[in-house]
């Protein structure tokens, strides 16, 4: 016998549930094979079968952990055939949960997290959201804390053998770099980390916004790894300070590049060398750094992925009195996170789909930016809608900033000559080993991969410390 809140909760998930396009889901496996949880935790979460629990008996699924384990990244929605929003789903249900007081389902999924994920305070803040569900992150953080400290006392009583301490290098020291240190480390090697920047992070610590990664909790995480006994190197810019022969001679028997992707690419428009205009990485690496950053009243920010979202949510933060993103293609087709879309304009920036700019106006500073009305085509390679322009549609809109966020790519100018990258300028790796073209070199992130989300770059830090272990095992390391 149905209750009332059994029928509300089913009236409610009819309303965000698309069930013309849920009759044509065939279980085709792709959410899940393309989902890193899934992938980290194994038998433990199964993202598709959690759909068909809430879909066919929703309230036995508000006490399951698995609710709190999808970690936001979208590639289920942007992979699957019938466009089903899975992660909203999921959001919805962990809301629902909490309202119901269901705080254990929650709490056994810390302790999932804990255990087997790598970086568990930042994989929990910036993958899970908890406070968007209604959890009180003060009290999530303390149970982190315990928990980690159940871990730990696990961990020194389970010794790890097969591992001789052999030198392992990592350059880079984004979210797949400090997770192969952790991994290795804890497998008994001897990991050294060499950073260009004066502190560990990568893009943890340069571009995500401290109202999304408080950098208390990032140095937490980091002082976790520190007292594994990892061996901390800032500063260091190999290629340059030291080469890759230099690490062999100091004894390093394998080495992980995790450098992510942190060079802009350049808008080819007139007026992009204009004062007042920036690259967003740059622009929020310097908030981040010292937080001198003046910012205009009315900024315009040129792109469509996280971080044009996170860029004009810093620039409102800062002080701006109008913030817009400019997106040449539509809302459907927009890189950025969903969720991240939605909080952005709940905060007040405002977003201008099918507008590309064709010129940026102004003597020494901006004043103004000359853009274009678009419209979409065909598919292009990356599978969305080609943006054309439309004739006679031009139009200028008055700004003193201009924020550009139209794509990052991997600087790998340091690695050797040999080594083999991908058409578009990324490292190429042994998709099962991790292992580029240079023996005892792995690689892995937005190194490999372009930018991708932050459970993703932890996930190929997982892989690749897995398949460093065994090749150091099978050269009797």
């Amino acid at each position: 016998m149905e209750t009332a809140k059994t029928t509300n909760l089913k009236a409610t998930l009819e309303r965000i549930l698309d069930i013309e396009k849920l009759k044509y889901c065939f279980d085709c496996g792709i959410c899940t094979a393309s989902c890193s949880m899934a992938e980290l935790l194994g038998k433990d979460y199964n993202p598709r079968r959690l759909l068909e629990r809430i879909v066919l008996n929703p309230d036995s699924v508000l006490s399951s952990e698995e609710l709190w384990l999808c970690a936001w990244c979208y590639r289920c929605y942007k992979r699957c055939p019938q466009a089903l929003k899975v992660p909203e789903i999921f959001l919805l249900m962990r809301t629902i949960s909490v309202e119901r007081g269901n705080v254990q389902a929650s709490e056994k999924a810390l302790k999932k997290i804990v255990e087997k994920i790598p970086l568990p305070f930042i994989t929990t803040l910036v993958g899970f959201h908890p406070e968007r569900a209604g959890l009180d992150m003060k009290k999530v953080i303390e149970k982190m804390e315990e928990l980690l400290r159940e871990d730990s006392k696990r961990r020194k009583k389970k010794k790890t053998t097969g591992a001789s301490g052999e030198k392992v290098a990592v350059i880079g020291s984004g979210p797949a770099g400090l997770t192969v240190a952790s991994e290795l480390s804890h497998k008994g090697f001897h990991v050294t980390v060499f950073e260009l920047l004066p502190e560990l992070g990568g893009m943890l610590r340069k571009c995500i916004p401290e109202y999304r990664l408080p950098r208390q909790i990032l140095d937490k995480e980091i002082q976790l790894i520190k007292d594994l006994g990892v061996e901390i190197r800032t500063g260091v810019s190999v290629g340059k300070d030291l080469g890759f022969e230099d690490l062999w001679k100091d004894g390093f028997r394998a080495v992980f590049i995790g450098t992510g992707a942190h060079k802009s690419q350049k808008l080819k428009v007139e007026g992009a060398e204009l004062k007042s205009v920036i690259h967003a990485l740059d622009f929020l690496w310097s908030v981040h750094s010292d937080g001198k950053v003046e910012v205009g009243k009315n900024v315009v920010v040129i792109g469509g992925g996280n971080v044009a979202v996170d860029a004009a949510r810093t620039a409102l933060n800062l002080g701006a009195k109008d913030v817009t993103i400019l997106y040449r293609r539509s809302r459907e087709e927009m890189p950025a996170n969903p969720w991240e879309v939605k909080e952005g304009e709940e905060a007040g920036v405002k977003i201008e789909f099918l507008v590309a700019p064709a010129k940026i106006l102004g003597e020494g500073a901006v004043s103004a930016i000359e853009c274009v009305r678009t419209q979409l085509g065909e598919p292009d390679d990356t599978g969305r809608r080609k943006a054309i322009p439309i004739e006679g549609s031009a139009f200028k809109r008055e700004t003193d900033m201009v924020i550009l966020a139209i794509g990052e790519a991997p600087d790998l100018e340091f690695l050797p000559k040999e080594t083999e990258l991908n058409e578009d300028g990324s490292l190429w790796v042994n998709p099962i080993t991790m292992e580029t073209s240079m023996q005892g070199i792995f690689a892995g992130g937005d190194a490999v991969t372009g930018p991708a989300s932050v459970i993703e770059a932890i996930c190929a830090g997982k892989h690749a410390a897995e398949s460093i272990a065994s090749y150091l095992r099978s050269r009797g390391g």
